[in-house]
């Protein structure tokens, strides 16, 4: 049973004799040593064989001197217990101890050895405290600052160096105490909310919050959670984040944010007021425009209209001569004036282009007979070219017009003899568009070559010189190169001079989806060689008109010209009079003017057309105020057709011959073709 007992024993035992012989020995002994089994058996070995331990093979598994040196001091000192770790050639680690054996009468027996493989045991231990190493060093030297607090009440077990270095405190300040007792939450709403934050599942909190230190300043914290148990204590691990600066730079973000927040809406306020003072100054200009058009236009009128009337009262020759360069003077000025006004509408951006089918040989044919009487004068010919132009086209007929007169009177002005050509091609065509060439080419005087630069500025000309020979104001070029600039084009000019010069401009012009209007036949354009006065003498005398006129010369000079054309006249001086005098008679037509005191002629129209005698009547506007936007309004109130002042009489009875022939109904709302 003792051999039993020896063999199921976890250490490798040997037991000696006071003779240092081997008296026992355990299986556990050899494989703890890793040395065989002698050969013979236990008993021979243990009876038979009188080899002292020394003498054994334990010193080849031993490192020998180690062994030698600690059986030596056994030898020497049997009471001395023995208890120490082996360190074998094999890399493993033995424990060791020995007890003395000792009789009943207190005789020493011998020495029991007992030997252990720790080696496994001395690698976990050593991993334990390589792991505590690491944790202690990792834990110390960690840029974050890490705490651990008990669960239940947040006393602090654990801080690092940088948790003191952040909040300003020893070590002993912190452990042992709660940071509720240090007050070092700022603010217990965030105290609160963290409490009831760890009672989520699972636990993976990020908190922010401020912290006081031990000084009393503040400072943000952005903070993690974990749980963990210390020692069998539940216990929190937060790594906290010193992030003062970054909510700084956010505050300051918020701040600058809010400052120009502040700024766009301040400088939006300021474009609106802006915006609103340009707008204000956009309508006060084109009201001084309409103002200016109308205060020149009235005594214009008056003038042309005293010196028609002057005329058909009868005139010595010399009267007729100084009567011709009277007005020969008025439609020099009505030309300036007109010149001036329309650059001004273009730079006001009141100038707006319209849209219809155009025919590029009426506009030619309209411009060769503007300037045929100045042609024929000087003796020059006037040539006029115009191939392969597409006859689908859509633009402002008027803008074109306008722009190639300018070029065209001009050429005829500086033109002595010689010809003056008038030319339109073809550049580009499209689906969409087409793209046009105006071109004026002339034999007169040139232009030098240092002068071209600064043709088509408002109020230039090549030679300033010239205005006191030819006359003029130098707004005609500039005028005709904002209005092609409008029309998509853009304007130029080449010269020799001595010899001519040419002046272009091109527009892009859309298409439309039926021909242009053809010019009218030689048949039907002198169909009716009687005037139209006439014919308002012999086929409508005594048709009833009321003439509205606030102006006393223009009211008189108006009732003479129809009242020359067998027409009775009724007179009202303003809108207030002539909606009363509707209410009581029956007109044939009325002609109106817009511009009157107590009540305009736009308001007035407006009023007419809900009474009983005004549904159905001609109502014309005779007017000094010849904006397109002025013609828009009076159509709009339910005007027929629109008379600009200085009112020419062949147009003012032409006017009244084509709406006297209308049959009764309602009115047309669109503006004669010849305006």
């Amino acid at each position: 049973m003792q051999k039993a007992i020896l063999d199921e024993s976890p250490d490798g035992i040997l037991v000696v004799d006071r003779e240092n012989r081997i008296v026992s020995v355990n299986k556990r002994f050899y494989t703890t040593w890793d040395i065989p089994q002698p050969e013979c058996s236990l008993d021979d070995l243990l009876h038979n064989v009188d080899t002292k331990i020394l003498e054994y093979g334990l010193t080849k598994v031993l490192y020998p001197e180690q062994f030698l040196q600690r059986v030596q001091e056994l030898y020497a000192n049997p009471e001395m217990e023995d208890i120490c770790e082996i360190q074998l050639k094999d890399g493993r680690t033995l424990k060791r101890h020995s007890n003395t054996l000792y009789g009943a009468d207190g005789v020493y027996l011998g020495r029991v050895w007992y030997f252990r493989d720790i080696t496994e045991m001395i690698a976990s231990r050593q991993a334990r405290e390589d792991s505590e190493t690491r944790y202690r060093t990792a834990f110390q030297t960690s840029l974050d600052a890490i705490a651990i607090t008990t669960l239940s009440d947040g006393i602090y077990v654990d801080v690092n160096q940088a948790f003191l270095d952040i909040l300003g405190y020893e070590r002993h300040d912190l452990i042992g105490h709660s940071s509720l007792e240090l007050n070092i939450w700022v603010d217990p709403a965030d105290r609160q909310s963290f409490s009831e934050k760890l009672r989520q599942e699972p636990l993976h909190l990020k908190f922010e919050a401020r912290f006081r230190k031990k000084d009393g300043s503040i400072f943000w914290g952005l903070f993690s959670v974990s749980r963990l148990v210390l020692n069998g204590v539940p216990c929190l691990m937060s790594i906290t984040t010193d992030i003062t600066q970054r909510k700084t730079a956010e505050t300051e973000l918020v701040q600058h944010r809010d400052h120009l927040e502040h700024l766009v809406e301040e400088r939006t306020a300021e474009l609106l007021r802006a915006k609103e003072a340009a707008e204000a100054a956009n309508v006060a200009k084109s009201a001084f425009l309409a103002n200016m058009s109308h205060e020149i236009r009235t005594p214009l009128n008056a003038i042309t209209g005293m010196a028609h009337l002057i005329r058909r009262g009868g005139l010595t020759p010399k009267q007729q001569e100084q009567l011709r360069k009277l007005e020969g003077a008025g439609e020099h000025l009505l030309s300036i004036i007109n010149a001036i006004l329309e650059l001004s509408k273009i730079e006001a951006g009141k100038f707006v282009l319209s849209e219809s089918a155009i025919s590029v040989a009426n506009i030619l044919d309209n411009v060769a007979s503007m300037l045929q009487m100045h042609v024929q004068t000087k003796h020059l010919t006037l040539n006029i070219e115009a191939d392969g132009i597409p006859e689908n086209l859509l633009g402002d007929p008027t803008s074109l017009q306008q722009a190639l007169l300018n070029y065209a009177a001009n050429a005829v002005k500086f033109t002595e003899t010689g010809s003056v050509t008038l030319r339109v091609g073809l550049i580009e065509d499209h689906p969409e568009d087409a793209l046009l060439r105006f071109e004026v080419e002339d034999t007169g005087i040139g232009i030098p070559e240092e002068a071209m630069a600064r043709l088509f500025a408002a109020f230039e000309q090549a030679d300033n010189t010239m205005t006191r020979k030819y006359g003029g104001t130098g707004l005609g070029l500039a005028i005709t190169k904002k209005l092609a600039e409008r029309m998509g084009g853009t304007s130029g000019a080449s010269s020799i001079p001595g010899k001519g010069s040419t002046f272009w401009f091109t527009a892009r012009l859309r298409k439309g989806s039926s021909p242009s209007p053809k010019s009218p036949s030689p048949k039907s354009a002198t169909k009716e060689s009687i005037s139209a006065e006439e014919i308002l003498k012999r086929d409508y005398p005594e048709r009833r008109i009321l003439l509205v006129e606030d102006e006393p010369i223009n009211r008189e000079v108006a009732t003479v010209m129809l009242q020359d054309a067998a027409l009775v006249v009724d007179t009202a001086e303003d809108g207030a009079e002539a909606v009363a005098l509707v209410q009581r008679n029956c007109y044939d037509l009325i002609l109106i003017d817009i511009q009157m005191p107590k009540m305009d002629g736009i308001e007035a129209t407006r009023i007419i057309r809900t009474l009983l005698n005004g549904q159905g009547k001609p109502v014309i506007a005779i007017t000094a105020n010849a904006f397109s936007e002025d013609k828009t309004r009076c159509l709009a109130a339910g005007m027929n057709d629109f008379i600009a002042k200085p009112v020419e009489p062949e147009i003012l009875y032409s006017t009244l011959l084509k709406w006297l022939a209308q049959p009764t109904g309602e009115p047309a709302r669109e503006l004669a073709s010849s305006h």
